[in-house]
């Protein structure tokens, strides 16, 4: 299940709580998997036994967590940065929700997304990030979910620049009345995030901390992927089995977007999917070797060696 957020968003400063960042998440696939995308009319339906089966919680607490998140997700706010068309830059403050709902007796929420985050969500250009839902369902922070939207939006390049501290807190989350003492924020907020991501999801994390005199001033980041063992079946061809061993995930879901919109994958298709889904199935497809070895020449064709 792929998520696929603006930057603008990955880079904005808010703060939500684990079960909201889920909540909406949940919201993101919901309307991909369903065909309907996301609008600011129509409301997308987030199911409890959905929630309980990708996080692996009980039953009981998903129900009372998804209840009170409706309420606090609606008053939750985030600020992010876009240059308007004077050329200047503006900072906006906008709403995540503009309406949210529990249904008791059948235990879904309804959420219909602001206007402001509808696009930023939607809009799949190169500087969107996209990532697995898989990689995220396991962490139990909310700052090491943050943590790891912020790092694979430079998953290009492997580090982050410096980030200063309170852009650092900002942006993943960390209100300015918490954890003031910078041992307590590395204590509590930045290792324990680290260590989460470290064991649980698809990439290796260290830090860098950067001082002005012998006061830490910032953050940096270097992370990469990890080494993921693919199975390979006696049937494909030597040659391409060691590329199919090579493909990262990062590049699996770039080429399938590429190869989604060649002529020649048209008999791939299937009837009124969107380029964007198509393009999450095809990332399914590259995952089987007799897939991969049927399709390697079109990878060829779309840049990949």
């Amino acid at each position: 299940m792929l998520i696929v957020k603006d930057n603008a968003l990955i880079n904005a400063s808010y703060n939500l709580e684990l079960v909201e960042q889920r909540l909406i998440l949940l919201a993101i696939i919901e309307a991909r998997e369903n065909g309907k995308g996301i609008n600011a009319n129509d409301p997308l339906t987030v199911h409890a036994s959905t929630y309980i089966q990708t996080f692996n919680v009980e039953k009981h607490s998903a129900y009372t967590s998804l209840k009170e998140a409706c309420k606090s997700l609606f008053a939750r706010q985030f600020s992010y940065e876009e240059i308007n068309k004077n050329g200047n830059l503006t900072q906006y403050t906008s709403r995540w929700v503009s309406k949210i709902g529990y249904t008791k007796n059948e235990a879904t929420v309804e959420i219909i997304f602001a206007p402001d985050v509808v696009p930023l969500i939607t809009r799949l250009e190169e500087h969107f990030t996209s990532y697995e839902l898989e990689q995220v369902a396991q962490l139990q922070s909310k700052y090491a979910t943050r943590l790891y939207e912020i790092l694979i939006a430079w998953r290009s390049t492997g580090k982050t620049p410096v980030l200063t501290i309170n852009e650092f807190r900002k942006q993943i989350g960390v209100i300015d009345s918490e954890y003031k003492i910078i041992s307590n924020f590395k204590l509590r907020v930045l290792e324990p995030s680290i260590k989460q991501i470290n064991d649980l999801t698809d990439i290796d994390v260290t830090y860098e901390q950067h001082k002005k005199g012998r006061t830490i001033t910032g953050f940096s980041f270097n992370f990469k992927q990890k080494q993921q063992a693919k199975k390979i079946e006696t049937n494909i061809d030597p040659d391409t089995a060691d590329l199919f061993k090579k493909m990262t995930d990062a590049q699996r879901h770039m080429f399938s977007h590429k190869l989604s919109e060649m002529p020649e994958m048209s008999r791939y298709s299937q009837g009124t999917e969107s380029y964007q889904q198509f393009a999450i199935r095809i990332a399914e497809m590259l995952l089987q070797p007799e897939k991969f070895r049927e399709l390697y020449p079109l990878l060829e064709k779309a840049g990949f060696k």
